[in-house]
């Protein structure tokens, strides 16, 4: 009891894909480092862009990387300026060819990591947490989410003593595998120390791809077997079949 896993990593590989697609053999430490290294660059130098999460493709000689914004004039800058400036010092990372891909994010209030990221600059700006996290969860169910939490711990409000405080509503179901549940980390740093601030926003349930499923033959029902009809001699009078209650009442009669 107790034991806390990544939401996302739970699911990878059931409902969710994975954010790095490349494999290795050799050189996996040097590329790994190199995607860390590029997610924080990619960070740094746009912070003010509601970045979500950067996902990275690696092929024979050209590095994919998607860019998931809710402000995408941000990044692309005047005439594409700063994007170009972003993929030549990309390449300068990756030794190689860079391609830069930019997704716009239509609903951030759905999005985990930028909903955590608002609070956390609020609570920079030192705003009251408790209305903080009450308007950030009410603000993402208006937009359509089943189930929202946001929990934040650290010295609140400037007290002696760390804490933690949430705010639910809706239902998370975080143990259900095939819930859509969206995860977000992000620190406020203050003057009094670093504030940790968790969102989970659940959206509903996805059916996992299955392989093609097996359709049993119907079975016909049996029938009743019909009684054949009483055959009639060619020449004669027609004999027609009668019950056995019918041939005893007939041998009563003859009896009296």
């Amino acid at each position: 009891m107790g034991q806390k896993v990544h939401p996302h990593g739970f699911r990878l590989g059931y409902i969710y894909d994975w954010e790095s697609k490349w494999f290795a053999e050799k050189d996996y430490k040097l590329r790994l480092h190199q995607d860390l290294d590029l997610r924080r660059y990619v960070l740094n130098e746009l912070p003010d862009a509601s970045i979500a999460r950067v996902e990275i493709d690696r092929n024979a000689n050209l590095v994919t990387v998607t860019i998931h914004t809710a402000k995408p004039g941000i990044v692309i800058g005047r005439g594409g300026a700063k994007v170009e400036d972003l993929r030549n010092a990309l390449e300068k990372f990756t030794g190689g060819r860079v391609r830069v891909n930019i997704q716009e994010i239509r609903t951030p209030e759905l999005d985990a990591y930028l909903v955590a990221r608002s609070v956390a600059d609020q609570l920079e700006r030192r705003v009251a947490f408790r209305r903080a996290i009450k308007q950030s969860v009410q603000r993402t169910m208006q937009r359509g989410a089943q189930g929202c939490r946001v929990a934040i711990a650290g010295r609140l409000g400037g007290s002696e003593m760390s804490r933690r405080e949430d705010e639910t509503q809706g239902r998370v179901p975080r143990h259900t595998l095939r819930a859509d549940i969206d995860y977000g980390l992000a620190e406020a740093h203050t003057t009094f120390g670093r504030i940790g601030v968790k969102v989970w926003i659940y959206k509903g349930e996805i059916i996992p791809e299955r392989g093609p499923i097996r359709v049993e033959e119907e079975i016909p029902e049996p029938v009743a077997p019909v009684a054949p009809a009483p055959k009639v001699e060619e020449g004669g009078p027609a004999h027609t079949a009668i019950s056995m209650e019918q041939q005893a009442a007939v041998r009563e009669e003859g009896a009296t």
